[in-house]
């Protein structure tokens, strides 16, 4: 798959989530095995950029290409103002967001509000693409209401302005992250546009990024709330959709250093104090589904110190390690682990 110049290594990329998709969290996702990693939103106002978080939002230091970015807002000139900057900072992608349900973005007219005003989409994306050098990707939902599911139009407006990639979320703006997500509008659009289309919603799982990717012929799949805890779920589907059948579950020490080097990385990112408080939200992914992981969290969610937590991590892994050799994080592997005697542990 291809976004402008750029050759993607695999498919399966990871969704932009505001207060997740950190710079920590993409170096984790991409060294294990996503193809592409996209920020944090970021305002389009640069004048809000002074704030700390915008600061930690627009910091790519270290990290490898391409770099991919994504803005929001609903004035032309300001997007475009915006999308410069960000290319200055080192972006070498722009990706516009047109898929947020969020009130405190809607409310600004933007994120998927924007999928009532086709003709204000037209002309933000035609003022993105014409004021940077790089690729501009969108993402949107399927429409602004079940009754009016757009995405085939907006995705010909898209095309028509230069965008070079479209990742759809399979639902409207109205169902929020309610019910399912559908793919038939997803189809419908990937028959209807040249450009690489992205699907995206609900994917949980090698075997359904599989299916979704037969059924829809989209070129690439978006992950975002399953890699929460699991960021594994990129080199699973990486492998499932080359060989048909899932990679061996990783060592419980990997496992074990993946999360250490990841707390490590938030304490040094955020600082001491926010760092741990923030691990607190990670860590409680990474557990939800492991053996004595309700018990680890309270125990942990009450930590004020760096090494505690670092401590607590420790041994609650070399517990695990006592009866298990291999831990799959993600349920969708059938097993979670492998005793040493070599039978499967539920």
């Amino acid at each position: 798959m291809r976004i402008g110049p750029h050759a993607l290594p695999n498919p399966v990329i990871l969704a932009p989530m505001a207060g997740v998709t950190d710079r920590p969290f993409r170096r984790l996702c991409r060294e294990l095995g996503a193809g592409l990693v996209v920020s944090e939103m970021v305002t389009s106002d640069t004048r809000l950029w002074q704030s700390a978080k915008s600061s930690r939002r627009l910091d790519h230091s270290g990290e490898p290409g391409p770099i991919s970015v994504q803005i929001a807002g609903a004035d032309p000139l300001m997007m475009a103002e915006a999308a410069r900057a960000n290319v200055d900072l080192g972006a070498e992608i722009i990706d516009i967001n047109m898929g947020c349900p969020a009130k405190k973005v809607c409310k600004r007219a933007a994120g998927s509000a924007l999928l009532s005003e086709p003709e204000l989409v037209a002309r933000i994306l035609e003022s993105v693409v014409a004021a940077v050098p790089v690729p501009v990707t969108l993402k949107i939902r399927t429409g602004p209401t079940r009754d009016n599911r757009n995405a085939v139009l907006i995705a010909r407006i898209a095309e028509q302005s230069g965008i070079q990639a479209l990742a759809i979320h399979g639902r409207t703006r109205a169902d929020r992250f309610n019910g399912e997500a559908e793919f038939d509008t997803i189809g419908e659009v990937v028959r209807s546009v040249e450009i690489p289309v992205i699907a995206n919603g609900d994917i949980d799982s090698p075997q359904k990024a599989q299916r979704i990717l037969q059924s829809t012929g989209a070129g690439g799949i978006m992950i975002g709330r399953a890699a929460q805890g699991n960021p594994w779920i990129f080199q699973d589907t990486v492998h499932y959709l080359e060989h048909g059948r899932l990679a061996p579950a990783p060592s419980v020490e990997e496992v074990r250093a993946r999360v250490l080097t990841h707390l490590s990385d938030l304490h040094d990112f955020y600082g001491t104090y926010s760092g741990v408080r923030i691990a607190r939200k990670h860590l409680g992914w990474y557990t939800q589904n492991l053996p004595g992981g309700e018990h680890f969290r309270r125990g942990f969610n009450n930590l004020e110190k760096a090494t505690d937590q670092r401590r607590a991590i420790e041994q609650f892994f070399q517990q695990i390690s006592a009866s298990s050799d291999r831990l799959r994080i993600g349920c969708y592997g059938g097993v979670s682990a492998r005793n040493k005697d070599g039978a499967l542990a539920a």
